[in-house]
């Protein structure tokens, strides 16, 4: 069992809060095993008010957070400047230094960064906070273009819809890329744009409203992974030239063709991974690679680890008849 504290201040976000619930306080529908015990908690155990004027009973204080394996930090009233109390911060330092994973939502990033521990590190909020955090902590990285920033013990994810990029992320760290993508599915979320992380939803094919041909052309890609594909040839397949089909790629994607195509490829091997018995080699020509090794060397950058080695962390986590 998988433990998260979240801890609820004054102020926070519905919608932040709500994808707290929704990610980590309901399992999957399908999956049987374990899923997340959540824990939400105020500074003090008492009752807080939200953004929208709700009144919200939280029965557990701090004290929540000593058996969690994550706690997580939805949100901040950056607006006030009010100081952040002192209670919080030592849980927070206490927390880190415990080993455990820290995360945080939107404007929540100004509570770890209040307790030093984004120090020297990279690190993300809303966009519409960025300069006044990166003025506020200059010794921080503060990266204004991320969705989120997967720092190893501790996560930041910038505003609002960002934040179910982020919880997707986590459960893909903790239960493999395909109960991520049921999640996904419950919540009918849009995928996200790339954001120079190892982050993606599996089958991450945007609604285009304004460009259909494109759209057609993204739904293409992922059923012909095994093929050659160039930016010459899916020009000519969206009619366009080369250089007006990078131009509405990157502007529909927020990528480059090349990296989309790499992120299907890797999304389609660990689907494959986790539910089936094939060999690397056999995945590596069922994804489009062209050799194992060519698999196995994109896979460790984007996924972080070996296929094998991922193969035996999620095949059964994410079994859906566990």
């Amino acid at each position: 069992m998988k433990r998260i504290a979240a801890i609820v201040m004054h102020g926070i976000s519905e919608f932040n809060l709500g994808v707290v619930c929704e990610v980590f306080g309901v399992p999957p529908k399908g999956f049987d095993g374990p899923w997340y015990e959540l824990a939400l908690c105020s500074i003090d155990g008492a009752s807080v008010r939200t953004q929208g004027g709700l009144t919200l009973a939280i029965p557990q204080d701090l004290a929540a957070t000593a058996m969690a394996d994550t706690v997580l930090v939805p949100d901040w009233p950056a607006d006030t400047r009010q100081a952040v109390p002192e209670a919080l911060i030592r849980t927070l330092q206490a927390a880190h230094a415990r080993g455990v994973r820290l995360v945080s939502f939107c404007t929540g990033a100004f509570v770890l960064a209040a307790a030093g521990l984004l120090d020297g590190r990279r690190a993300t909020t809303h966009w519409l906070w960025s300069d006044r955090f990166a003025r506020q902590y200059p010794q921080i990285a503060v990266d204004p273009q991320a969705l989120y920033v997967d720092g190893g013990q501790i996560m930041t994810g910038a505003g609002t819809a960002a934040a179910i990029d982020l919880a997707l992320h986590v459960v893909r760290q903790d239960y493999g890329a395909d109960v991520a993508n049921r999640v996904s599915r419950y919540l009918v979320a849009a995928p996200h744009r790339d954001g120079g992380q190892a982050q993606f939803i599996d089958v991450p094919v945007p609604a285009v409203h304004d460009d259909v041909r494109l759209a057609s052309l993204l739904s293409w890609i992922v059923e012909h992974l095994t093929d050659p594909i160039s930016v010459e040839g899916l020009a000519a397949r969206a009619a366009v030239s080369p250089r007006t089909f990078l131009r509405r790629f990157r502007a529909v994607t927020g990528t480059t063709p090349y990296q989309w195509v790499l992120r299907q490829r890797i999304a389609r091997a660990q689907q494959l991974l986790e539910r089936t018995s094939e060999s690397v080699e056999r995945i590596a020509e069922l994804c489009g690679f062209g050799s194992a090794a060519s698999l196995r060397t994109h896979f460790r950058d984007i996924v972080g680890t070996a296929p094998l080695t991922y193969r035996r962390a999620f095949r059964h986590s994410s079994s859906p008849n566990r």
